[in-house]
């Protein structure tokens, strides 16, 4: 059997929902899982994260996954509805949504006149304070209130949201003008409010509030650029990994795989190993990109193939057929890699094949 494997390690994803409780002591936890927890496996990953009070989804069908999997911790649909088709649904299995624009707010007039339950929909109002995405203008809060409040079917009071447009750039001042923003548009509300995202979580205290919202840290990654999880306490939830295919040896000014980008300065043993792009591992890693193999880095050289990629041993090298090799994980953190591909580590995460085995294992309750 192909050894390219993804290992999850559950006990590392539970100490990183304990580190952020740490870190955001006086707020709740709504754990983003959108994505397929950001490549992890959506239904595995919630079914850990019994500590978290929330979860946080981009989409309908995420969240019915969730709850498909018996699972009742409240769930927040971060975009709302796209169609008012999916209101049924919503009330059905009691889910909470974000409200950003004004079709929203009349389709939910139309709904409300056929409603004929007791339940209600717990609303988040998205605040635009500066990223211009998604998200009412701060002046439009007092009509939005008015109007929801007359909404039979929305639950009151409601909650109150918004997101930052650079918050993992510490240099940069105007995540601190965000939250003036939403602090004063909010500031006459006796309501439940969220803005910190994965970055703000560690670099804007005062933006903590009643709820944050870690994606990237509940997986053990940092968003901050020079910066790694495990300067902030976090264990890597992920390790991707393959095994050496076989070796080979060339000579001097030979190249290797496609285009001939990449050749040999030195006599040199070369390792092929069993992982390519048509696993997730980006094609246009360059040289260079760091592969841990046997307790050491050695570069990646040549270009990256849908099912394998070559990496420098070096002409001592004594590697051999089946050695373990690792691409991004325990041994070499997400953070490291992802520059070299121009990146960042959530693409690597998410861009993981279905092809690839996921194995679970779960240290704290030893079972996989």
């Amino acid at each position: 059997m192909r050894s390219t494997k993804a290992i999850i390690d559950l006990s590392a994803l539970r100490h990183n929902l304990k580190t952020i409780k740490s870190i955001a002591s006086d707020s709740k936890v709504m754990a983003v899982v959108k994505a397929n927890a950001y490549g992890h496996g959506l239904v595995e990953i919630a079914s850990a994260l019994e500590d978290a009070e929330m979860f946080a989804v981009a989409t309908l069908k995420e969240a019915l996954t969730i709850r498909k999997a018996g699972i009742e911790t409240p769930i927040l649909l971060l975009e709302g509805f796209f169609d008012a088709s999916e209101l049924d649904a919503i009330v059905e299995h009691d889910l909470q949504m974000v409200l950003h624009h004004w079709p929203q707010i009349e389709d939910l007039k139309k709904f409300s006149k056929n409603f004929s339950t007791d339940k209600k929909i717990a609303c988040w109002v998205k605040l635009d304070s500066g990223m211009h995405r998604l998200g009412f203008a701060p002046e439009d809060l007092a009509k939005v209130e008015q109007q929801l409040e007359q909404i039979q079917c929305v639950d009151k009071p409601i909650k109150v949201m918004s997101h930052f447009a650079s918050s993992d750039e510490p240099e940069c001042d105007f995540s601190d003008i965000q939250i003036v923003r939403f602090e004063q548009s909010t500031e006459h509300l006796i309501a439940e409010k969220s803005m910190a995202n994965s970055a703000g979580i560690l670099m804007h205290k005062n933006a903590h509030f009643d709820w944050v919202r870690p994606g990237l840290l509940l997986y053990g990654c940092s968003p901050l650029s020079d910066s790694c999880g495990a300067d902030y306490g976090l264990h890597p939830v992920m390790s991707l990994e393959s095994q050496i295919l076989t070796i080979k040896a060339i000579k001097a000014g030979e190249s290797t795989g496609y285009g001939r980008h990449w050749f040999a300065e030195q006599d040199t043993i070369l390792g092929l190993v069993a992982i390519g792009y048509g696993d997730g591992y980006p094609r246009h890693a360059k040289n260079g990109t760091p592969v841990w193999v046997n307790g050491r880095l050695v570069p990646l050289v040549g270009r990256v193939s849908m099912d394998m990629l070559a990496v420098d041993l070096g002409a001592d090298a004594q590697e051999q057929v089946g050695d373990r090799v690792v691409l991004w994980g325990k041994e070499l953190p997400a953070e490291k890699v992802a520059p070299f591909m121009d990146t960042i580590p959530y693409t690597l995460c998410c861009g993981v094949t279905r092809r690839v085995e996921f194995e679970y294992i779960d240290s704290t309750q030893d079972q996989t």
